[in-house]
């Protein structure tokens, strides 16, 4: 199953793919509802080939997904011909859109989409009563070189247009910088934000800083509008994560809260979990928690209140989480208060 999993922050469901190299149908689809029940399936047999399909975006209408230049192809490594993920430069990009709650793939329609690879999506929307939609997510520069030579690869971040009645597609892109790994509050996930919060690729996996690019501001080329970087040479840190102060305030602002990563020094071999304030103008860091060990660069990571970890914990079994803890140890968790 899909790393990044989408919730509606509205209607509690959650919207997830899995994809499979083997046979048809290499994408499935599907969405658990707010009382945790799975739904069915909806295979999407269109996608002729297996497609290194990692992130997708959902609206209040749709699921997107983007059919990209890589692809996953097993039979190369059991037959000693090379890497079962490989690039394929002849393939042309498409972007795929299916009603969130189909039933099957029939109302699925594919837009091509020349040049744009994106591995991750940031956020997606609707416009135009629901007849446009408009994503956001860094294009993967230089493809060829995303699964060996991430130092060649440069990730623009760029806003996507589909117009669902003229079938037509635009791409901007919002910032010159290498920009991945990127997040936003999470209880604007499937609607418009104005916020987006990315890591500064240096080059990736290895992180320089973070940047707060407001993607409302369309008559500018660079969206940035704060940033911290993190100064000395050979500090690195990860992917960021927005941590709202008020989750459950209607009335909050969208970027009142703090956004968080870890950084590690690789000259002194110390690591820590910095906590900036997302609505200053530099990223203030205003806690620095230091951390036992390192956190490897490219890791995805997950912020869970107190109230949310001893809700799972309470759903798993005694022998399940020692099983975890004796499969994943040695592994961090910080607790702290913000």
């Amino acid at each position: 199953m899909t790393a990044h999993p989408k919730v509606d922050p509205d209607t509690g469901e959650s919207f997830a793919f899995r994809y499979g190299p083997i046979w048809r149908p290499f994408l499935t689809y599907f969405y658990i509802d707010a009382n945790g029940n799975k739904q069915p399936d909806v295979p999407i047999f269109s996608l002729a080939s297996p497609s290194f399909i990692h992130d997708f975006a959902i609206t209040k209408n749709y699921a997107i997904f983007a059919d990209i230049q890589i692809g996953i192809y097993p039979m190369n490594m059991i037959s000693g011909m090379g890497s079962p993920v490989s690039s394929d430069p002849t393939k042309l990009p498409r972007i795929g859109i299916i009603p969130r709650y189909a039933k099957d793939e029939s109302e699925m329609i594919w837009f091509d989409a020349p040049g744009f690879n994106p591995i991750h999506v940031i956020n997606a929307w609707d416009e135009d009563d629901g007849n446009a939609i408009v994503m956001v997510a860094p294009n993967i520069l230089s493809i060829e070189h995303a699964l060996e030579r991430m130092d060649l690869v440069h990730a623009q971040m760029e806003i996507v247009r589909i117009n669902l009645k003229t079938g037509s597609l635009t791409r901007q892109p919002i910032s010159t910088r290498n920009l991945d790994f990127a997040v936003i509050n999470p209880a604007y996930v499937g609607k418009r934000n104005k916020y987006v919060y990315a890591a500064v690729g240096d080059p990736m996996p290895k992180i320089s800083g973070v940047v707060k690019l407001d993607v409302s501001k369309e008559d500018l080329e660079d969206r940035t509008v704060a940033s911290r970087m993190y100064g000395a040479a050979g500090c690195y840190g990860g992917e960021p994560f927005f941590v709202a102060k008020e989750p459950e305030n209607p009335e909050a602002e969208e970027d009142d809260g703090y956004v968080l990563s870890f950084v590690h020094n690789e000259n002194t071999g110390e690591s820590s979990l910095l906590v900036m304030d997302a609505k200053s103008a530099d990223l203030d860091v205003v806690s620095e928690v230091k951390l036992p060990q390192r956190v490897p660069y490219g890791f995805h990571g997950l912020f869970m209140t107190e109230d949310s970890i001893q809700l799972a914990e309470k759903s798993l079994s005694d022998e399940l989480i020692a099983g975890l803890n004796s499969l994943y140890s040695p592994c961090t968790i910080v607790k702290m208060m913000i």
